[in-house]
């Protein structure tokens, strides 16, 4: 009887340490897509200040030019 409660303990424990591996792994996994969504973010504003930006600068350039 004493024994059947060891391996009970034992499996709880490893229970619980899978447990804590699996939330480690999904907080790990977070933390990369709301990193990669903020990468993603600043990518987007770049190519949006030069899309706006380059023929802003081109035209008053040309415009003073001529």
């Amino acid at each position: 009887m004493a024994n059947k409660q060891k391996i009970s303990a034992k499996q709880r424990e490893e229970r619980i340490r899978a447990a804590q591996e699996r939330e480690a792994r999904a907080q790990a996994a977070k933390e990369r897509s709301e990193r990669l969504k903020k990468i993603f973010t600043i990518v987007v504003c770049v190519i949006l200040v030069l899309a706006l930006g380059i023929p802003t600068v081109a035209l008053s350039f040309f415009s003073a030019g001529a």
